[in-house]
């Protein structure tokens, strides 16, 4: 089979996994590794990327005589091509010249041109110019006339508070009065009619542009449809499902532009098609990265969520796929420590793997515990750390504390300090890191830098120290946010505008690699009852500790 591509590197002592790994939050298998680092040795001999960035992925897989390979593949077109020497063709190739997708989007490219034409034609601008040229005349001509007879009026109207008038006077100021009003209507209808005139003259054109672009939104509407209608996925069960279908079943929608032409929907579509049985696979970047967006070279990502979280939900159904760490989060840690407590507050020591407050896939979260070791409903935490971020977090006790201790941290009145453990070491030692952000909406939960609509973002660093961490000259750092946006620190760390070092174990802006080593070790703010000052720090030690060693009481 041409596409299935036999490993190169002896993979006898490899085991092969005993579930399929989830596509959106994964460790890549030994075997999946394997198999990107043979995709890259090949792009780069090949020198298909050009500059351009590009997400490939690698699916391993197992035929029907029990053999062990793999298949590969990119999203989107690679070099303006759908189809390449040894990766797995497109769930539906839309970019065939002879196609209809083609020829229906070369007609709407001709409507295009139609409506340049004649927007771009002497007429049009004629039209155009003489109906913006009366409304602003009209508008000038009128103003000036309102004006002069405000000042008429004021002018009469102090001729008759300095006296009783004459009855002749008094008769003249009203037909001044009169006539102006009447001048007034007058000047208004005529400039109406010849705007109203313009009108019809530039609506005789327009009119062409617009029953060209409703024909375009039309004609572009059904394309659409149509191309979504001919991706006819499969499921491990060999059901299939058009996208249109997928995405109106789980989000009432039509998919987005570009759906099923990721990596991941490519390759399980081959897999099925030709029998073969799907066990790890991974995505991995490489190339520039998009502007905004933080890919790294040879990092492995998680699939998109915006495009291939309904496709692949549907793709997967009949595989035994791992669950997603989200959804026994924090089950395992029946005890959290507890480092200050009051009346009105609570300071808990969050490990790594717990969310901070329940979320929509499930798990346990620190909230959860709280409530369950306190006995209270009311004791609700104040603000929120990743789920892979490990350290201090404030819970308060009753309302009217939470709107309190809110408070302080929307004033940026609570003082916060993070240490962490970077993948490389910074050029700078110290420093101010100043990138907006914005949510990457096609690859929730990812931030993007955004420059033109993203929310100020500022951190403060300083490097403490360096050391070997896993054969590699790592950083430690200590970071401070001045403003709190979603994974700010992970992506002013890894972003090359920053510290251009990602954190240790951030799937999601560097590589997994363990935990996530970002740890909230100290937090400082005015008691929000007594007024009294509150420093309390946790050991950032645990970094360097493997996760399942960390001295929490576990479950078994």
């Amino acid at each position: 089979m041409e596409l299935f591509h036999s490993f190169k590197a002896d993979i006898r002592g490899i085991e092969p996994p005993a579930r399929f790994n989830n596509p959106f939050h994964y460790k890549p298998h030994p075997l999946s590794i394997l198999a990107a680092d043979e995709v890259k040795a090949y792009i780069k001999e090949s020198r298909l990327l050009d500059g351009e960035g590009k997400m490939f992925g690698v699916l391993v897989v197992r035929d029907a005589v029990g053999r062990i390979g793999y298949l590969a593949a990119f999203s989107g077109l690679l070099d303006g091509r759908s189809v390449h020497r040894g990766f797995v063709p497109p769930v539906f190739d839309f970019q065939n010249p002879d196609g209809y997708f083609k020829r229906e989007e070369q007609n709407i490219s001709d409507i295009n041109a139609r409506v340049a034409a004649v927007c771009a034609s002497q007429e049009y601008r004629e039209a155009e110019e003489h109906l913006n040229s009366a409304r602003v005349q009209a508008e000038s001509e009128l103003a000036r006339l309102r004006e002069e007879n405000r000042l008429a009026k004021i002018a009469r109207d102090k001729m008759r508070g300095e006296g009783a008038l004459a009855p002749e006077a008094e008769a003249a100021l009203v037909r001044e009065s009169q006539h102006r009003k009447a001048e007034l209507k007058r000047e208004t209808k005529m400039w109406s009619d010849k705007i109203a005139e313009a009108s019809k003259r530039f609506e005789a054109y327009s009119r062409v542009v617009n029953s060209l672009k409703e024909e375009r939104s039309r004609r572009s509407a059904a394309l659409q449809e149509w191309l979504f209608g001919q991706f006819q996925m499969l499921s491990a069960r060999g059901e299939r499902r058009s996208l249109l279908k997928i995405f109106q079943d789980t989000r009432g929608a039509i998919p987005p532009a570009g759906a099923g032409e990721c990596a991941a929907p490519k390759l399980l579509q081959y897999a099925y098609e030709k029998g073969l049985s799907p066990l790890s696979m991974a995505e991995f970047w490489l190339g520039a990265p998009p502007v905004g967006e933080l890919r790294r070279e040879g990092c492995f990502y998680g699939s998109c969520k915006g495009k291939c979280e309904p496709i692949l939900g549907f793709m997967l159904d009949g595989l035994e796929v791992e669950k997603s760490s989200l959804e026994d989060a924090g089950e395992r840690f029946t005890d959290i420590p507890i480092l200050y407590e009051d009346d009105w507050i609570v300071v808990v020591d969050k490990p790594s793997g717990m969310l901070s407050v329940p979320g929509r896939v499930g798990g346990r979260s620190v909230q959860d515990w709280i409530v369950c070791h306190f006995g209270r409903e009311d004791i609700l935490v104040a603000h929120r750390l990743d789920m892979s971020t490990s350290g201090l977090l404030v819970a308060a006790k009753g309302g009217g504390v939470l709107k309190a201790l809110q408070s302080l941290f929307a004033r940026r009145m609570v003082r916060k300090c993070y240490t962490a453990l970077l993948s490389s070491v910074p050029a700078s030692r110290e420093g101010e890191i100043s990138l907006p952000l914005s949510p990457d909406y096609m690859n929730r939960p990812r931030q993007m830098v955004d420059k033109l609509f993203g929310k100020e973002a500022i951190t403060l660093y300083k490097v403490v120290s360096t050391q070997q961490y896993n054969g590699r000259e790592c950083a430690v750092v200590q970071l401070q946010p001045v403003t709190g946006r979603t994974h700010q620190l992970r992506v002013h760390c890894a972003c090359g505008e920053g510290l251009d070092a990602p954190i240790v174990g951030d799937e999601l802006y560097g590589s997994p690699e363990g935990r996530l080593m970002l740890h909230a070790s100290s937090i400082a703010f005015e008691h929000p009852v007594t007024g009294q000052l509150i420093h309390i720090e946790s050991d950032a030690q645990r970094l360097f500790i493997d996760n399942e060693q960390i001295k929490y009481d576990e479950k078994e």
